[in-house]
């Protein structure tokens, strides 16, 4: 096997992801035990297929475009010579050189069959052990806790997280853009900012639409090269939730994305207290397959764009009860926003990205999430 793994890449693929899995084995074994479980707990297999096509589709974006789709762009801005004024960093036209020196030394390091063996083996490993990384614990647990039933099994009943501001929430108070200050969510990147909920309901007053915008990567997580990223001047993923009959509590409702419905409950608010507006709201959404949390998602979020650490403080206090499924400092990502004078990034590549059309391509993904 050894032999065949030094010139034949499936092999040396196959035997790298075995290496991996090993190295953080009780977490894949975890892992295993929780799809079992969760297997035993539907009525068919085609109820796992959402739920966990969710699962893997995150956990393989995450390594793919948030670490090495960064870092190739940091590497790509950083050659010498691209960036003719590293005051503003706007490089001009392509990075022809660095691309032609990437593609004579994949042409040099793909040469021969050992050659390819070896980055075939080098690529599966890192890509396996980052997922692994997400499963045991060591990776961000804010934006990466892949694991499943973490700390605590399955999702609550909104009556054991809710808090009793929420008993006679108003959702057409409710309405209007809401700007993140922290989360715990692996639908969202580390490398991302000025992230923002504007929401909405329908004529019907009990279809809930949710636009969620962001920008990114963000200038400290790829100083060189985040103003020619396409969604440097940001991005909109909209998300479709039903409000619950009359009479039933308006702050649990479901809500519909990526495939899959699930429970999004407004846990707490916090009011004006000249005027009633809400001015700030936690929201946590779960999602379980056989009995099984798959997902939790997180947030915590303001009318304001800048808030003191103290109101942070106070909103950490509050999601006490969702503490377990992460709503603690060590789990939860802190979101920095755009300037108030924020302008938008206009250079080559956000011109080469309108020409191509990646604002249509990125709107057509957004519509089928």
């Amino acid at each position: 096997a050894l032999r065949a793994a030094a010139t034949n890449g499936l092999v040396a693929a196959a035997l790298a992801a075995a290496l991996a899995v090993a190295a953080r084995f009780p977490a894949w074994a975890a892992f295993a035990e929780g799809v079992q479980r969760a297997a035993a707990g539907v009525d068919s297999l085609g109820d796992l297929l959402p739920p966990f096509a969710f699962w893997l589709f995150f956990a393989l974006t995450h390594p793919l475009f948030g670490a090495a789709g960064v870092g190739l762009g940091e590497l790509a801005w950083s050659f010498p010579g691209y960036v003719a004024d590293p005051a503003d960093l706007d490089a001009v036209g392509a990075p022809l050189a660095f691309t032609l020196l990437s593609l004579l030394a994949t042409r040099a390091a793909l040469a021969t069959r050992a050659a390819r063996a070896a980055i075939a083996a080098a690529s599966i490993f890192w890509l396996v052990d980052y997922v692994g990384a997400g499963l045991d614990g060591s990776a961000d647990l804010s934006s990466y806790n892949l694991a499943l039933d973490d700390e605590v099994k399955g999702c609550p009943a909104f009556e054991q997280v809710a808090a009793p501001s929420v008993r006679d929430l108003d959702v057409a108070k409710y309405q209007g853009k809401w700007y993140e200050h922290a989360y715990h969510d692996w639908t969202q990147f580390a490398e991302v900012y000025d992230t923002s909920l504007d929401i909405n309901l329908a004529d019907d007053r009990r279809t809930w639409y949710d636009a969620f915008a962001i920008k990114g990567p963000s200038p400290q997580a790829a100083p060189r090269s985040w103003r020619g990223s396409p969604v440097a001047n940001g991005a909109m993923y909209p998300l479709y939730g039903t409000l619950p009959p009359p009479g039933a509590n308006s702050a649990s409702l479901l809500e519909k994305g990526f495939g899959n419905t699930f429970p999004n409950f407004i846990i707490d608010v916090q009011k004006d207290p000249k005027t009633g507006e809400y001015t700030e709201a936690i929201q946590f959404q779960c999602l379980e397959a056989g009995g099984v949390r798959v997902f939790e998602g997180i947030n915590f979020l303001a009318r304001d764009a800048s808030i003191s650490d103290a109101r942070l403080d106070a909103m950490f206090d509050r999601a006490k009860p969702i503490a377990p499924y992460g709503a603690t400092r060590d789990q939860m990502h802190l979101v920095t926003h755009a300037p108030p004078d924020f302008r938008p990034i206009a250079n080559w590549w956000q011109d080469a990205w309108a020409a191509i059309g990646v604002d249509k391509l990125l709107a057509l993904v957004a519509a089928d999430l």
